[in-house]
């Protein structure tokens, strides 16, 4: 199962215009609750990331937050920092081929992360779930979650629920 789990502005972002992403902060969490995040990466195998994703988890200046293998989509990287050598490859190719080979390794949920490669996958029709957490603010611009697809791709509503008071995730399953 390949699963979309991300913060979105009311208008559709995941970015502002010059990339921030502080605006994912505005609503204050005093109980620095998950709001489901650890029980949605219990349920996943890896990831797969876009570079420019890569590069900004990489620029926050933190620990590598992930303890699950992290396949970087990216044609012009070539290598990885040195200390991230035994949990992050990196992956090119045709998305079905690459899902297929992480697949190989036993890797059978895959957390899909990224805005192109979000739209990528979309466009592919190899998303099963999406769970976006719509945070109170109007960006105007900025990186979108969603673009331009070849085909109609139908979900359903699976749940929905006001976390901190304000901010609405909800979790879509693709109809087959």
């Amino acid at each position: 199962m390949n699963k979309v789990y991300i913060g979105v502005s009311i208008d559709g972002y995941i970015a502002d215009r010059n990339g921030g992403l502080k605006w994912l902060e505005q609503v204050p969490n005093p109980e620095n609750e998950s709001m489901g995040y650890e029980e949605f990466m219990s349920g996943i195998d890896a990831l797969i990331m876009g570079r420019n994703t890569f590069e900004t988890v990489l620029a926050f200046g933190v620990d590598w937050p992930y303890s699950k293998p992290v396949f970087v989509l990216s044609s012009t990287m070539q290598a990885v920092p040195t200390e991230l050598n035994n949990c992050v490859f990196i992956v090119n190719g045709k998305l079905e081929s690459i899902v297929d080979e992480i697949h190989s390794k036993g890797y059978r949920n895959l957390y899909i992360d990224g805005g192109r490669t979000i739209q990528s996958f979309l466009n592919e029709d190899l998303i099963d779930e999406i769970t976006t957490s719509t945070i109170p603010i109007l960006l105007g611009g900025g990186s979108p979650l969603f673009g331009d697809l070849t085909k109609h791709l139908e979900f359903k509503l699976a749940s929905s629920t006001i976390l901190l008071n304000q901010i609405v995730q909800s979790t879509y399953q693709r109809v087959r």
